[in-house]
């Protein structure tokens, strides 16, 4: 049933949504809401395998505050050059035009200080999610996707927990919580985890997707049905005239258009480019592995110290998710970085078959679309005003979504988001 939304300010004014991922499909919703008429553009089916609303790592993980880049990392950056299947890598071949965006990236995370005012940026927009999107799971008909039990970090032992400390000092500091949770509470939890696994910190308020793409998909399908307009097909510019925004640019042709919110992902920098901001926006490129059927798993979602990747059960099978690769948005996939997550998984479940046949894993790679201070970008272009960009969410693009797409659907109706966008201001970046 479409909810009943008064009169919004926004009244019959013309949004056009670009890209129909999980921040595009949230921004959708949040637009007909406030009685916006919207056309949602994209060339890919949504929830397709192309998104990396597709296959991202399912964890509405409202404690990931803390940036990538954190004090001290640059030590390790020759390291990350020389192992091209560690964590974190970068193809020489693409250090020339990533480096300006890696030097941003380390100077973010310098010193502690930055990394907690990142922080309280990172809670404002995480904060709540796993309610925020089990309501619009509701509202989708897919209520069974979402999740509530917690997710968990686990270590061989406390000394490893106690080595992220500065991490979970800002935790602290941003107002989150978790349980410790030792040896034998950790097997009760994860019977079927790897007994070396001795420590744990598990976050009760967090929460799961079990089908991020069907997830997607059934958004997107709820917004046609309350009277948005989706046409597969992608925007190539935006007509904007005195300041203006007339019309986005498609190949089947121009869309008249009061408002456009890019949320394109990866691709959305071109497009923001031609609002007028220019912004240090670059791919991430993230892999996962699936192994179809598997009859174990974790209890409740788990990231493993030692393999940085998250694990979780979803309706398809037992994913790994991680790794990152600095590689740009062309170059031909490393299949050998999903290999590494499937090894992962067969260490951490001993239950697992040593000899996985082919055909019961899956993998796939797709595109972090990432700024390198771990911010969003959220708020209107530079040279129009009608233009909104909300892009650049990373590692946090699921779990950030419902407020990413409160907040720029508000922009587009003319109405103060009841977020605080200025952490997430475009023009941070001059």
């Amino acid at each position: 049933m479409t909810p009943d939304r008064g009169a919004p300010a926004g009244e019959g004014r013309h949004l056009v949504v670009i890209g129909a991922g999980i921040v595009g499909a949230c921004t959708a919703l949040a637009a007909i809401d406030r009685g916006l008429r919207v056309t949602i553009l994209d060339p890919g089916p949504p929830g397709g395998e192309q998104a990396a609303s597709y296959g991202n790592g399912c964890w509405l993980s409202t404690m990931s505050v803390i940036p990538p880049a954190v004090p001290g990392l640059w030590r390790k950056v020759p390291g990350f050059l020389r192992d091209p299947l560690g964590p974190l890598a970068i193809r020489w071949s693409y250090l020339p035009r990533a480096l300006p965006w890696l030097l941003a990236y380390l100077r973010s995370g310098w010193t502690e200080g930055r990394v907690l005012e990142t922080a309280r940026a990172l809670r404002a927009l995480l904060d709540e999610a796993p309610s925020l999107h089990a309501a619009l799971a509701a509202r989708a008909g897919v209520p069974e996707l979402i999740r509530r039990e917690g997710l968990m970090y686990v270590y061989p032992s406390r000394a490893e927990y106690e080595a992220e400390a500065l991490g979970f000092r800002i935790r602290r500091q941003v107002g989150l919580s978790w349980d410790e949770i030792g040896p034998e509470r950790m097997r009760q939890i994860q019977p079927e985890l790897d007994p070396r696994y001795g420590f744990g910190a598990l976050f009760p308020e967090a929460g799961h997707c079990t089908d991020p793409g069907a997830y997607v998909a059934a958004l997107v399908e709820r917004a046609v049905a309350e009277g948005a307009v989706l046409r597969r097909t992608g925007a190539s510019g935006l007509r904007i005239e005195a300041g203006r925004l007339r019309a986005v640019r498609t190949g089947e042709g121009e869309i008249a258009a009061d408002r456009a919110v890019i949320a394109a992902g990866a691709r959305s920098a071109g497009l923001a480019a031609s609002a007028g901001s220019r912004v240090p926006l670059e791919t991430e490129r993230g892999y996962h592995a699936v192994v179809l059927g598997a009859e174990t798993g974790p209890r409740i979602p788990i990231m493993p110290s030692d393999g940085k990747m998250g694990i979780t059960a979803t309706r398809a099978g037992l994913r790994a998710s991680g790794q990152v690769e600095i590689a740009g948005l062309e170059a031909a996939p490393n299949w050998k970085r999903s290999e590494i997550l499937r090894d992962h998984l067969l260490r951490a479940f001993p239950r697992l078959p040593r000899d996985l046949p082919a055909e019961r894993v899956r993998f796939w790679m797709g595109h972090r679309p990432s700024m390198p201070d771990g911010l969003p970008c959220l708020g209107p272009a530079r040279h129009c005003p009608d233009v909104i960009l909300a892009f650049g969410h990373g590692h946090v693009g699921l779990v950030a979504a419902p407020r990413s797409g409160e907040a720029a659907a508000a922009l587009a109706a003319g109405d103060v988001p009841a977020l605080d966008l200025r952490p997430y201001n475009p023009r941070r970046f001059g």
